[in-house]
């Protein structure tokens, strides 16, 4: 079994792999940026966690771990837009950086990457992480205008 610090680096190594070097570079760097921002990573940690204390191979994970990560961090660049948050991670956010609106379409870019990511699954499981996924989706909007409301 690895220890968290193992999968923590397996994790940050992969995703180091994943390049977004695609055209526009307006729409590409801020995902980029994003991602590199760093994090303590403890949600794709504890997917390729679970998989390996239930004896699966990690390597089979890693895609949904990344897609994990993607998808929350599409939910942090949408997140300080709403909250007017001009520093994440002790940087600027991506709309400070570059603009709103090109904040919102890496975000929602990065949501589409980690449903292409998720997707990458045992046929057997695919609908079931896809399901779990579009519920969280839902949820994490609903929770995002429950916060909304909380602060008018």
């Amino acid at each position: 079994m690895h220890s968290f610090d193992e999968l923590l680096e397996y994790f940050e190594n992969n995703l180091k792999k994943q390049k977004f070097l695609h055209e526009p570079e307006e729409l590409y760097a801020p995902i980029s940026y994003t991602l590199e921002l760093g994090g303590k990573r403890i949600r794709p940690v504890l997917t390729l966690m679970a998989c390996d204390i239930f004896g699966g191979n990690i390597e089979n994970a890693l895609p949904q771990a990344i897609a994990i990560e993607m998808f929350h961090n599409f939910t942090l660049i949408h997140d300080d837009i709403m909250d007017n948050a001009p520093i994440r991670r002790g940087r600027q956010t991506v709309y400070k950086k570059w603009s709103s609106n090109i904040a919102i379409l890496s975000g929602d870019t990065l949501f589409a990457y980690a449903y292409q990511f998720a997707q990458n699954a045992d046929k057997e499981i695919v609908k079931d992480i896809l399901s779990v996924f579009n519920k969280t989706a839902i949820e994490v909007c609903e929770g995002q205008h429950y916060d909304l409301n909380f602060e008018t």
